[in-house]
């Protein structure tokens, strides 16, 4: 029996889509692992001063930082920072997307049921602190009735649901210390608990906030590994732990940040603060223009195929299409964007780079909507157009292709820009992975500078003055398709 052409060709078409996205999730071999070649990959919360964060100059500094950094000298390995917020870095970890982590993280017993830690190598505890100007709160006691900000898995939040127990408080979560400074800052929250040494060092560089209690005995911090992985990892972090801590090399490092000599950060005002941090800016512009234009590239490809399926005579492209759109329309992003990083990983035993899983995770699902406009355009031409086509003796794919298509494409435009723009903001979701685009970049400025309320105009007025241009841009071009 012969086979229609365009019955085959979305049968290939589909195939070949497949094949770019196994691709994507191929695993290369690998070398022997921590030399320059094959680096270590090592977690870190770069949103934690003073233990990680970035400086004017786009360095990675700070207590964790610096002292992972003497210890590989020490021991001759090499490795390589993936900065992403505390709790994904502790699911990267779990699902061996990195081989370790150092980002001022308490060794408790729970934590020791899933990860490897090394001998402590800090020792800090938590503290209640305030706004400045709150007289209310001198004690746990006055907490009752109260609001609390912590950050997502750390002691500090351990403490708070500890507190509530005994006092009726509720609480916030955050991702990151600098947003829920901010939060206790703007009054949204009553209080908040971190470790003292972060909080002393926001205080220090004018966070306006106060301790009304005394901090609570200390945690000890370790660098950690998955369990039963890398244990030559961690042997070479105790043993270059133990140099540094005789050659005195520590105490050095520790005291350049929470001595009494420690540099204040000089107010430079909202246009000194943009001149000083546009480079970086520009830097995660760059990342999410990127991510943008290669995902939505992908996505216009294979969401016109599958589009199609829907509009095929084929019953079985029908449902494909059709189970397609509806689990990943279905999906909130950000959970596609986790399980594409830590999930994948852990279920194919493969490693996927944070860049690699976020343009996947913005064409999976930028896909299933530009299927759907597909399909809407299509659904919009005029079904007597097709027909007449036909009737002349052209072959459907034909008929689809010089009859339909024009004039559903000029339909789609409005709704095909406007997926654009959507993609340009989904791309703030993908920080979540330790992506440093825009987004990220601003939190990053945010964590060194404290300047939260400048910090997001900025950035916003840089997402705005990019989608204004390129919707002018765009509507351009569809006055000029429209007119032809």
């Amino acid at each position: 029996m012969k086979i229609k052409k365009e019955k085959v060709f979305p049968f290939i078409i589909a195939f070949i889509f497949s094949l770019f996205i196994s691709g994507a999730f191929s695993q290369t071999v690998q070398a022997e692992k921590g030399d320059e070649n094959d680096p270590y990959l090592i977690t870190t919360d770069v949103t934690y001063a003073p233990f990680e964060f970035q400086n004017d100059e786009g360095e990675y500094i700070g207590i964790d930082v610096e002292i992972l950094a003497a210890i590989a000298e020490d021991q001759g390995f090499y490795y390589e920072l993936r900065p992403m917020n505390f709790s994904a870095g502790l699911q990267a970890l779990e699902s061996n997307q990195v081989d370790g982590m150092i980002a001022a993280m308490s060794i408790t017993p729970e934590r020791e049921e899933s990860f490897d830690f090394s001998n402590p190598y800090f020792e800090a505890g938590p503290v209640l602190a305030v706004r400045e100007d709150n007289e209310e709160i001198t004690s746990y006691d006055d907490l009752d009735g109260k609001t609390l900000a912590v950050k997502v898995g750390t002691t500090g939040a351990q403490l708070a649901n500890k507190l509530a127990e005994d006092y009726d408080i509720s609480i916030n979560q955050f991702e990151d210390s600098a947003t829920m400074y901010e939060d206790v800052a703007a009054g949204h929250s009553d209080g908040t608990i971190d470790d003292y040494p972060v909080m002393a060092f926001a205080i220090q560089n004018g966070l306006s906030l106060k301790f009304p209690t005394d901090p609570e005995p200390g945690d000890v911090y370790g660098f950690a590994v998955n369990k039963g992985r890398n244990p030559e990892l961690l042997e070479m972090f105790n043993a270059g732990l133990a140099t540094i801590y005789e050659n005195g090399t520590h105490e050095q490092i520790t005291s350049q940040y929470l001595g009494e000599d420690t540099e204040v950060a000089e107010e430079t005002g909202f246009f000194g603060l943009l001149a000083d941090v546009f480079p970086d800016l520009m830097n995660g512009l760059w990342r999410t223009l990127v991510l943008t234009f290669v995902a939505f590239a992908i996505s216009l490809v294979a969401g016109t195929v599958i589009g199609l399926f829907s509009a095929t005579p084929s019953r079985v492209l029908n449902i494909i299409s059709d189970i397609y759109v509806t689990v990943l329309r279905g999906i909130p992003l950000i959970v596609l964007a986790f399980f594409m990083y830590f999930s994948v990983p852990q279920l194919f035993n493969i490693q996927i780079n944070a860049f690699t899983a976020g343009i996947v995770t913005l064409s999976l699902n930028t896909t299933a909507y530009i299927a759907e406009q597909v399909r809407g355009g299509i659904a919009a031409v005029p079904v007597g157009q097709l027909e007449a086509a036909r009737s002349l003796g052209l072959p459907y794919a034909v008929s689809m292709r010089k009859v339909v298509l024009p004039q559903a494409i000029k339909i789609m435009i409005p709704s095909l820009i406007n997926q654009f723009v959507i993609t340009l903001k989904d791309t703030s979701i993908l920080s979540i992975i330790g992506i440093v685009e825009l987004t990220q970049s601003g939190r990053i400025i945010i964590a060194r500078t404290y300047e939260s309320g400048a910090m997001w105009i900025i950035v916003g007025a840089i997402y705005l003055t990019i989608i204004t241009l390129l919707t002018k841009v765009s509507a351009t071009v569809e006055r000029r398709i429209s007119n032809d």
